[in-house]
């Protein structure tokens, strides 16, 4: 046995050898360089000598040996994990389960996203129409920092098929930790906030939020904007009412678990360039294999006095793709009546209308082999305030890993 290996497992126990007077060895006598180290192992049970009372530390171990030394300091609470690592399969073989050790291996995880997607749309209105084509990456990085708290952190790269321009720029486009303080559940970094279906709100923030409970939660969140439109203008010259960067957002929500029945309430509030305070009930019901969810929406004020202050959305879903399901499959169809003053940034892959808009959609999804899966989506929006209307095809294939 090395000398570097005893000292380095004596010490992993946390105990001075001094505690041991007898010498357990005859080929080890005090004054020994490995006497301290020798003896504290053996008064802890982790190594034993030969039937002559030699320890043999000249001799050579075979695998099997050292991995029994390392159950047994393992069995002790000493931090062997290096150790245990080397000697995995012989410590399977001694039916020692290593789980500390499972959790080190597991400690950073990598995963990815690969989407192609086709977006085309079919207007009218000046500026609208057109098709384009890109392909998004994604590899996310996780870490566990403690029983309690992980990071997470994100790259992201996209390409347009149709403008090689800024193809080779690569994001970090999220940065966040997530953990428990007391009997609160916290995220807090560059995050993206999708609140409940997103119809009010997704969008990329600087943020804090705070949650607590289980099947009734309140939640609680603060921060601002980041990679959004920012200084747009509508045709007039006037600031469209959009979510602008830097802009600060707070919102207060209680959710809760019925059984069959989810619901939610939820306010929302603005400042800086944009300033809205919106109300938001929702709830969604699952009976065998469909799910029936709704929304309504109220803002506080009429930006544009011709939208009104009120929207509301509907959904109905048949089964749905599941990445880890091949031929799995799902069809959903909705409505939409979204007034501008009652979103900040809607999530949407449609075309449309900054002043608001309403229409429907309908969209499939299938899972073609595991964890690749394939979406379609058609919609038909018009404005709330002029004539404009606009049809839009989104179709999408992942590749997850």
């Amino acid at each position: 046995m090395k000398k570097s290996l005893v000292l380095a497992m004596a010490m992993a126990l946390g105990v001075t050898a001094s505690a041991y007077a007898a010498n357990p060895f005859s080929d080890v006598p005090a004054g020994h360089w490995a006497y301290d180290a020798v003896n504290k192992l053996a008064a802890e049970g982790v190594v034993d000598g030969y039937p002559d009372g030699t320890y043999g530390g000249d001799k050579l171990m075979t695998r099997y040996e050292m991995a029994q030394i390392v159950a047994k300091a393992m069995a002790k609470g000493a931090n062997v994990d290096k150790l245990a690592a080397e000697f995995a399969d012989e410590l399977d073989s001694l039916g020692v389960r290593v789980a500390n050790l499972e959790k080190k291996a597991d400690n950073v995880k990598i995963t990815g996203e690969v989407r192609a997607s086709y977006r085309d749309v079919d207007t009218e209105a000046a500026g609208h129409d057109g098709h384009e084509g890109l392909l998004r990456s994604r590899l996310w990085v996780n870490g566990q920092i403690n029983e309690d708290w992980s990071y997470t952190g994100m790259f992201e790269n996209n390409q347009d098929f149709g403008n090689k321009t800024g193809d080779e720029k690569i994001d970090f486009a999220r940065a966040y930790v997530e953990g428990r303080v007391g009997g609160l559940d916290v995220v807090a970094g560059r995050y993206n906030e999708v609140t409940f279906t997103g119809n009010i709100l997704d969008a990329n923030m600087d943020m804090a939020k705070v949650s607590y409970g289980d099947k009734v939660k309140v939640s609680a969140l603060a921060g601002k904007a980041y990679d959004t439109a920012d200084n747009v203008f509508d045709g007039n010259g006037n600031k469209k009412y959009t979510l602008q960067d830097d802009d600060r957002i707070y919102i207060g929500s209680i959710e809760a678990a019925l059984g069959d029945v989810d619901a939610y309430v939820a306010y929302f509030k603005t400042d800086s360039s944009l300033e809205k305070e919106i109300w938001n009930v929702g709830a969604s019901y699952g009976f065998g294999d469909f799910t029936l969810s709704a929304e309504y929406m109220r803002g506080d004020k009429e930006h544009y006095a011709n939208a009104g202050k009120d929207g509301w959305w509907a959904d109905l879903a048949w089964k749905g793709a599941e990445a880890d399901q091949p031929g799995s499959y799902g069809i959903h169809a909705g409505y939409y009546d979204q007034s501008v003053n009652a979103y900040i940034m809607p999530t949407t892959d449609a075309e449309y209308f900054d002043d608001g808009y309403k229409g429907w959609n309908v969209g499939v999804s299938y899972t073609f082999a595991k964890n690749i899966v394939g979406m379609v989506n058609y919609w038909d929006m018009e404005s709330q305030t002029t004539n404009e209307d606009a049809q839009t095809i989104f179709s999408e294939l992942y590749f997850m890993f």
